[in-house]
């Protein structure tokens, strides 16, 4: 499945990329949606903010922790 690249700051935001859905991470890093509400659930996965109701993660705390998730030797 392509992944769909992350939206980038839209112009009135003052350079702040918009926040993103569990729909949009999902497709994003590959998973599906429950796993992020398992990972959630865990406290395993990228942090998530409640705005109201609605979960929104901020797209330079998904990519932290994708980079920490990839950061391992593979020199072994």
């Amino acid at each position: 499945m392509p992944r769909t690249p992350r939206p980038t700051a839209d112009a009135g935001g003052a350079g702040r990329a918009p926040l993103a859905t569990p729909e949009e991470v999902a497709d994003y890093l590959g998973v599906p949606v429950k796993t992020l509400y398992q990972w959630r659930h865990r406290r395993t996965g990228p942090n998530v903010r409640k705005v109201g109701r609605h979960l929104r993660y901020r797209w330079q705390e998904v990519d932290a922790w994708l980079d920490a998730q990839t950061s391992y030797d593979l020199t072994a």
